[in-house]
């Protein structure tokens, strides 16, 4: 079946490279936008090319939830530290986080970034600390949410080629996850292997169809 696919892709490639390199553009322009919305599609169902689910998430360790109200000075080694006081935070990793009152929102800071822990008045405890919640729903989102998008999964052509891929940075985060590669969560952190999730690649049925869609554009 695969050599029949071949052929009939070498005879579609033939008619192509007749007609001018305007319309072959445009012929080019509009199988890749159509491939990119089924690789997307594919991307947003979890699913690999050959229709088996991406590897889960490693589940994250559950957030410590602090008790008492905490005042410090932020960020170690600033000639001048501001001062920052929660009464309500959770620590998940290096951070925490939780409503700082002198910024008056919600912020996040790095542990081992805090310059120095100031003491607490007995008064300023109250019975609110410890019940800080993030706003909405915690949920376990579908990845490569942002990633399928048309911002950064890309979709174009030459004259000579139809191509689909991923822009900017989110390409090399793409990379990683094609083919299963390592990376840093964070610049100070450790090497991390990741699953190999296959975002983009083209079955049988999507080169049958890429071939179909060029004949139905010379056929007109």
């Amino acid at each position: 079946m695969s050599d029949g696919l071949d052929q009939i892709e070498q005879l579609a490639g033939t008619l192509l490279r007749r007609v001018g390199g305007a319309e072959r553009r445009r012929i080019l322009r509009s199988v890749a936008s159509e491939i990119r919305g089924i690789q997307s599609a594919r991307i947003g169902a979890q699913k690999d090319p050959d229709g088996s689910a991406y590897e889960k998430r490693k589940a994250k360790a559950e957030p410590v939830r602090g008790t008492y109200a905490v005042r410090f000075l932020y960020p170690k080694g600033a000639a001048e530290p501001r001062l920052v006081f929660m009464k309500s935070w959770v620590r998940q990793g290096p951070l925490l986080t939780g409503y700082d009152v002198e910024a008056g929102a919600i912020r996040s800071f790095f542990w081992d970034h805090v310059a120095k822990w100031l003491p607490v008045d007995a008064g300023e405890q109250n019975a609110g600390a410890g019940k800080f919640r993030r706003q909405g729903k915690l949920r376990q989102a579908a990845m490569f949410r942002r990633l399928r998008t048309g911002r950064y999964l890309r979709a174009g052509s030459t004259e000579d080629e139809a191509w689909i891929g991923f822009s900017g940075p989110a390409a090399g985060i793409a990379a990683i996850h094609q083919a299963g590669g390592t990376d840093k969560a964070s610049k100070s952190g450790k090497s991390v292997r990741y699953a190999r999730r296959v975002l983009l690649g083209l079955t049988t049925a999507e080169r049958g169809l890429l071939v179909d869609r060029i004949l139905e554009h010379l056929s007109r």
